[in-house]
């Protein structure tokens, strides 16, 4: 047994289509730059109407999901994400594409057990991971502050 599993890897090794991983690591440095350089654009002028730091980037944020859940809605952020990889992932749009899709997908199933259980199946461990930290870091910082 030992030796077909040996020889399956072999096999499938030698089958197994070569990634170029410098070309799509570049592709996905250069496309997470160009979506980071646009919300820097898009804040900045923001900034300069008179919106405070923190209104221009809640604000910035706002357009990023909104134009990521549409490019969902609409099937091609997918095919954007298809040619750039992980540079379409910055953590803001990736998380806005991934609950939009599960959303999409499970919309024939009704809206409350269809829509709204596949939006929490994937927002739910990222809000409970977040809510998890911010507990720990805020238990650390109290107990720093004691010293």
């Amino acid at each position: 047994m030992q030796t077909d599993a040996r020889m399956y890897r072999r096999y499938a090794k030698a089958r197994a289509k070569k990634s170029p991983l410098a070309r799509d690591m570049l592709i996905a440095f250069v496309m997470g730059g160009l979506i980071c350089v646009l919300a820097q654009w898009i804040k900045n002028g923001f900034l300069s109407a008179g919106l405070t730091e923190e209104a221009a980037g809640c604000t910035v944020s706002v357009i990023l999901i909104g134009a990521a859940v549409f490019l969902t809605a609409l099937g091609v952020f997918d095919r954007i994400a298809r040619r750039t990889g992980a540079g379409t992932l910055v953590p803001i749009t990736g998380f806005a594409n991934a609950v939009a899709s599960s959303a999409i997908d499970a919309r024939s199933e009704g809206f409350v057990m269809g829509v709204g259980a596949k939006i929490f199946q994937i927002a739910g461990p990222v809000i409970s991971y977040g809510l998890a930290a911010g507990v720990i870091y805020g238990l650390v910082y109290w107990l720093l502050s004691l010293l």
